[in-house]
């Protein structure tokens, strides 16, 4: 029987007067739970009211990554997921993967819209528009170039912090990476345009914003500027306390954007760069725009400049040609450049791409094996960083807390995660805590240096919050 004759799918007046509901799932980064936020957004304007998925919604919507190699998997199992919860739920999948593998996931049993790139934005209208339709899922899509527009997009409800998408799409096209043909070229909006949703970010009460992007620091080459004049005009918005960058490019992130936030009053210490590999070989492989030599100076640079900063790096174990030497030389550089910890992900074949074509593939449980031992090492790194902010006094964003008695959490601006005794005063303010040991959970256990939440300027950092 067809979905919608199925699902007896009414009107979309219907939905709208009878107060439909609908329900969100994201996978992947940090970008998508912004995009999601905007779905959201723009559901709950044409007559949705957002609910939790267990809620049974009438609309179940997921936002899918296309990473992993577990991306067909992931789909079909949160797909079984919501059918179970709903069977007369109305399912639409967006997101890299709906753009990538679009015709693959409209034939998933339960499925009933695929929205490409282009068109995941107007999610509202393509639900108008396929009332009636007797298909058993429907996918609109076009190809990933003429993708031109720039959705920007922000996650709301949380008063602590808000993640911001300033930048979308690739041009780099990196050997082993679909991300180019899941989101397209780069994009961004105008520093104008960006001031203007940030203000209205801080007007919200928000205290911390997160900038994020497929290449951040790519940001404005459409529009004749650049990531850095964004970083110095946002440095000058008032009703934020805290921004971050959520990762950057190493060759994008130059000496004055180091400086620039080494002598900002909002800019937090806290750097992520994508290594990718310690093995220029490898790294040329890949199609990466920089060698091992410009990446330990860039962290030579932070450390300058900011010593207490926080540095975390991309790692890829496994691509063709990573023999046993091309990985010892990873994790050596490692070893020896100052990166305090590590996101390690382990190469998997994706479907037009470079990388898939080469030679010297390295079986899977040798990647695997890989990965292993860069976790164990990421986790020697960050149990060292965190034990050298022991003893400091620091300002912790708290982010919530689980009733009287219970524990609170937050971060340090230098990415420490700090746990403390809970204080309803303090949610969604800034604190100052001296750190003291780290717990079995891996938290560092804070005391409040003061009674109360307060401003005041912070140590070293001479840093008005």
């Amino acid at each position: 029987m067809p979905a919608f004759a199925r699902k007896r799918i009414p009107t979309f007046a219907a939905f709208m007067s009878s107060g439909r509901t609908v329900a969100f799932h994201t996978l992947g980064c940090k970008l998508n739970f912004a995009e999601t936020s905007t779905l959201a957004r723009s559901l709950e304007e044409a007559g949705f009211a957002r609910v939790r998925p267990e809620e049974r919604p009438d609309v179940f919507v997921l936002n899918t990554c296309s990473v992993t190699e577990n991306a067909d998997k992931e789909c079909r199992q949160w797909v079984r997921r919501f059918q179970r919860i709903n069977p007369e739920g109305f399912i639409a999948v967006v997101g890299c993967y709906a753009q990538l593998k679009p015709q693959e996931i409209a034939a998933i049993p339960g499925v009933d819209l695929v929205l490409g790139a282009n068109e995941k934005f107007d999610l509202a209208a393509h639900l108008e528009r396929l009332e009636g339709k007797q298909d058993q899922g429907r996918a609109v899509f076009g190809a990933i170039k003429e993708v031109r527009s720039f959705v920007p997009g922000w996650n709301t409800g949380d008063r602590t912090r808000t993640f911001l998408k300033v930048q979308d799409g690739c041009d780099y096209f990196c050997s082993f990476c679909t991300i180019p043909l899941a989101r397209g070229r780069s994009r961004s909006a105008t520093i104008a345009e960006t001031l203007a949703i940030v203000r209205g970010i801080a007007s919200a009460g928000v205290r911390e914003v997160v900038l994020t992007g497929v290449n951040t620091g790519d940001f404005g080459r459409m529009h004749g500027e650049t990531f850095l004049d964004l970083v110095r005009e946002l440095d000058k918005v008032q009703g934020i306390d805290r921004f971050r960058i959520s990762s950057i490019e190493p060759n994008l992130c130059g000496d004055e954007l180091i400086d620039l936030v080494a002598g900002s009053e909002r800019f937090m210490p806290h750097f992520h760069m994508p290594l990718q590999s310690g093995s220029d070989a490898i790294l040329e492989r890949m199609r990466r725009r920089y060698d091992t030599a410009l990446y330990a100076r860039r962290v030579e640079r932070i450390r300058e400049r900011l010593p207490h900063a926080c540095i975390g790096a991309d790692v890829i174990t496994g691509t063709p040609g990573e023999n046993d030497q091309e990985f010892e030389r990873t994790h050596a550089f490692l070893r020896d450049t100052a990166v305090d910890y590590l996101h390690v992900f382990t190469y998997s074949e994706r479907a037009n791409t470079t990388a898939v074509r080469m030679e010297d593939t390295v079986p899977t449980e040798r990647r695997r094996e890989r990965t292993h031992q860069l976790r164990i090492l990421s986790t020697k790194l960050q149990r060292s960083f965190m034990e050298r902010q022991l003893g400091s006094a620091r300002m912790v964003l708290f982010e919530r807390g689980d009733g009287e008695g219970a524990a609170m959490e937050g971060y340090t601006d230098n990415y420490v995660r700090v746990v403390a005794p809970y204080d309803a005063s303090r949610v969604d303010q800034l604190s100052e805590v001296r750190l003291g040991r780290i717990n079995g959970d891996g938290l560092v256990e804070g005391t409040f240096t003061m009674a109360s939440p307060s401003r005041y300027v912070v140590d070293e950092f001479a840093m008005i919050v």
